[in-house]
């Protein structure tokens, strides 16, 4: 069964990913499925409105005509306060939720029968979590950069420099 796929652009504070690159429509719609991105939803991430539309996805002005007419909601992140009313019951949602960090939200999707699956709980049959696991991998990298960032003087650090951290072999 053909599904209306939605993309709304990001709202929240300095997010500019896309839950969704222009090749990922391009399989959606090969499928029989319809792609529908809010405009400039992938600006922030590289992708113009025009890729999109090259790929079969049909370019919406406004998030409110997104989610009124997707079946399934595809996001970055967990929907922040603004989107709660642009959803209707039943409808589906599909991005990082981290329900046990928002009440508010898990009780929002509860009341409005919304089917929601979060990236983090999709598991393959090893145990592996492979939408986490990418996720996992570049806050581990961050870490470095913001540590180095805030061990800089004028952040109030100590102004080491991590690069000067001599590698050592290991025999």
């Amino acid at each position: 069964m053909a599904s209306v796929v939605g993309v709304p652009r990001e709202i929240k504070d300095n997010e500019r990913r896309v839950s969704m690159q222009p090749d990922g429509a391009t399989e959606l719609v090969h499928h029989g499925h319809e792609v529908i991105v809010e405009t400039g939803a992938g600006a922030g991430a590289g992708f113009e409105d025009e890729e999109y539309e090259s790929c079969g996805a049909r370019i919406v002005a406004t998030a409110d005509e997104v989610f009124e007419a997707a079946d399934l909601i595809v996001k970055v992140k967990e929907p922040v306060l603004e989107e709660y009313d642009r959803f209707r019951e039943g409808q589906e949602l599909f991005t990082y939720l981290h329900l046990a960090a928002d009440r508010d939200l898990t009780g929002f999707l509860i009341e409005r029968k919304i089917n929601a699956i979060a990236y983090e709980t999709v598991e393959f049959s090893d145990g592996s979590l492979p939408l986490l696991t990418p996720m996992s991998e570049v806050a581990g990298r961050m870490a470095i950069q913001a540590a180095a960032h805030h061990l800089e003087s004028p952040q109030g650090g100590a102004g080491l420099l991590l690069g000067l951290i001599p590698l050592m072999s290991v025999r």
